[in-house]
């Protein structure tokens, strides 16, 4: 089932204000969109990733319905929320393979190619989220465009709906995180 931006809209806010119905048409919706997000970003994860892209939209799209009292404001609204979900799911899955291996460390690509949705396979998570907290501690705001358009797959546009900002100021905000995340990660990445 295709919506448009507006349908999705008017169904997350009729959710909002309790319409089961609006709940019942929106599932498959958002699920599809959700597993299209989540198999573009497992695509340039490494061969033989655990986390397969089903289980992480189950658990993501699990997540999301249990949320309680949100008030939708828009598509991209809840698929900045997505966003967020989804970046703990893969971190939080990164984290407890790596203490599996007892102190083993990720594969470190170049973060240019992995911010860009990586044409590079297995990008370091863990450092990824560490630098990105680090950034969104000083500058909330361009942590928060990376963490929508990596994380989240959303476009320029999209960004700019949910942070309240131009697209404009999107773009530099991403050219400027993604710089700064290439100087955090220096000596964790391969450049």
């Amino acid at each position: 089932m295709e919506a448009s931006p507006h349908e999705v809209t008017q169904l997350l806010q009729a959710w909002s204000a309790g319409e089961q119905g609006a709940l019942d048409k929106l599932v498959p919706v958002v699920y599809q969109e959700l597993r299209r997000l989540a198999k573009r970003y497992m695509a340039h994860e490494s061969p033989g990733h655990t986390l397969q892209t089903t289980a992480l939209v189950n658990e993501a799209y699990l997540r999301l319905v249990d949320v309680k009292q949100v008030n939708w404001q828009n598509r991209a609204h809840f698929f900045g929320v997505s966003a967020q979900l989804i970046r703990r799911i893969l971190v939080d899955h990164a984290r407890s393979r790596r203490s599996l291996k007892r102190g083993g460390d990720g594969l470190a690509v170049s973060l240019d190619e992995a911010l860009l949705v990586g044409r590079e396979r297995g990008a370091d998570l863990v450092a990824l989220d560490d630098a990105l907290k680090t950034l969104a501690a000083s500058d909330p705001r361009r942590g928060r465009v990376v963490e929508l358009r990596f994380f989240g797959g959303l476009s320029v546009e999209e960004t700019a709906e949910v942070v309240r900002v131009s697209p404009e100021t999107v773009m530099h905000d991403w050219k400027f995180a993604k710089a700064w995340l290439l100087r955090e990660l220096g000596g964790k990445a391969a450049m």
